[in-house]
């Protein structure tokens, strides 16, 4: 099937994917003087004396902004907040289809750090939670960071919704392969918002991080503040060049684009290779070529190969339940306990399945729950 002419075709007898309806009917003048004028007055009133009932008598409660400029969007990159809009209504989708949370798609037309943050934090009033999204790193950074004390949740998917759903991918793939965590070496190709935010959540595995200049080391001049505090890290392992990275290395994990490794690079690593090619539509590795350089387990962002590492196993459920819990952050904390939740739900993990289907009714109720849980 074309997926891409079946989704312009849908698109266009559609007019996008998202609509808003009304929890209510306004069939006469009495329906009409209660859901607005007179009757909303009372509502507005009743918020003014006490601005926390926001969260009990309007949308607040269950309701999400996906914000992103369009600057990084899937594997497309720069294409503008317009052609971004339609990833942005797919979220939507996402959120309302698998955790009945209601999410608007905005788009913004800067790509000013300064001006995304002052429009984030001027429409926050009217929303449960923030969910970044697509937006080229090193600013998606600062931009996150920038927005944490809004006093709900501020969560860029693109990072920490990847990183969650890496470690628990991880950690089934280390149970059947018979490794422990803080026994490995990690490759990671891709130090942008993912590579980064994997980088930090997998602690205390040993890493190397890659980008397109080629590994970063203390040689290089050329790091940006991120880049250069996961260099800093205790377990960072430093090299000069691809093969050096890869040389007894336990575990790939790709976030960079097509064809980035090869056979090659896989035969250097240790006995029962694990490879996380997730670059989309096009993986590092091709999945038959990673087995037949001896990878164990092999995992991408596709659906159409086993192992599919998808975010939509961790941002619906992740919102689900701080929205619940009026969680106002979602700190490492919480993302590991969500991440080992998620593992949790796959009891026998083997080389052809470690995550659970996105399908399974599982996975936002127990993601969900670890997260209300928070202590």
């Amino acid at each position: 099937m074309d997926f891409y002419a079946e989704a312009i075709a849908q698109a266009k007898k559609l007019g996008g994917k998202i609509e808003i309806k009304s929890k209510i009917k306004i069939q006469d003048k009495e329906d009409l003087s209660i859901a607005y004028t007179p009757g909303v007055a009372g509502v507005s009133l009743e918020i003014a004396k006490d601005r926390s009932k926001v969260w009990d008598l309007t949308t607040k409660a269950n309701s999400v902004a996906v914000v992103s400029d369009g600057s990084a969007v899937l594997g497309l990159g720069d294409i503008g907040p317009e052609a971004a809009l339609p990833v942005m209504e797919g979220k939507c989708v996402l959120f309302k289809e698998f955790a009945n949370v209601d999410a608007y798609p905005i788009v913004l037309n800067t790509k000013s750090v300064d001006e995304i943050v002052s429009t984030v934090s001027a429409i926050a009033s009217g929303f449960g939670g923030i969910n970044l999204e697509d937006i080229s790193a090193p600013r998606c950074f600062e931009i996150e960071d920038s927005l944490q004390d809004l006093g709900i949740p501020v969560f860029h998917d693109d990072q920490h919704g990847t990183a969650i759903v890496v470690l628990a991918a991880l950690l089934n793939s280390l149970k059947v392969v018979g490794k422990e965590l803080d026994d490995i070496k990690v490759v990671i190709f891709g130090a942008g918002a993912a590579g980064l935010a994997v980088a930090r959540i997998i602690n205390p595995a040993s890493i190397v991080l890659i980008d397109s200049k080629g590994p970063i080391n203390s040689e290089r001049k050329d790091l940006n503040d991120y880049k250069a505090e996961i260099l800093a890290g205790e377990n960072y392992l430093q090299a000069s060049t691809l093969e050096e990275a890869f040389s007894g290395a336990d575990v790939f994990i790709g976030v960079s684009g097509k064809g980035k490794i090869d056979q090659g690079l896989i035969k250097r690593m240790n006995k029962k290779p694990i490879i996380f090619a997730l670059s989309n539509p096009d993986p590092e590795i091709m999945p038959e070529e990673a087995k037949k350089a001896g990878a164990s387990i092999v995992a991408t962002g596709r659906s159409d190969f086993p192992n599919q590492i998808n975010n939509v196993l961790a941002f619906p459920g992740i919102f689900r339940g701080a929205l619940d819990n009026k969680i106002k952050r979602i700190d490492t904390k919480i993302k590991i306990k969500a991440a080992d939740a998620l593992a949790g739900i796959v009891e026998k993990p083997t080389s052809e399945q470690i995550l659970p289907s996105p399908f399974s009714k599982e996975v936002v109720k127990v993601v969900a729950t670890a997260v209300r849980n928070y202590d």
